[in-house]
């Protein structure tokens, strides 16, 4: 599916998604800029509190991963 980005950089999330999601006039999303390039856009929870119970589990090995891509970027630099 597509979208086009207006002049005012406001664009319009599809119906079939927003239909699938449940998403309607005023809900949140959250946009993350991925390495690569890529852009992850989801709902907003309504409470991040709730939502974010039990995400760091496992945070470590993520945490030691990434931190290896940026000291190989940082090499790179050097």
């Amino acid at each position: 599916m597509q979208s086009t980005i207006s002049e005012r950089g406001q664009t319009a999330v599809p119906a079939q998604i927003r239909k699938k999601l449940g998403l309607n006039s005023g809900d949140k999303l959250v946009w993350i800029v991925e390495e690569g390039n890529r852009i992850l856009v989801m709902p907003a929870p309504d409470d991040p509190i709730r939502a974010f119970r039990g995400q760091l589990s496992g945070s470590t090995a993520l945490l030691l991963r990434e931190r290896r891509k940026e000291r190989k970027r940082e090499a790179k630099r050097k």
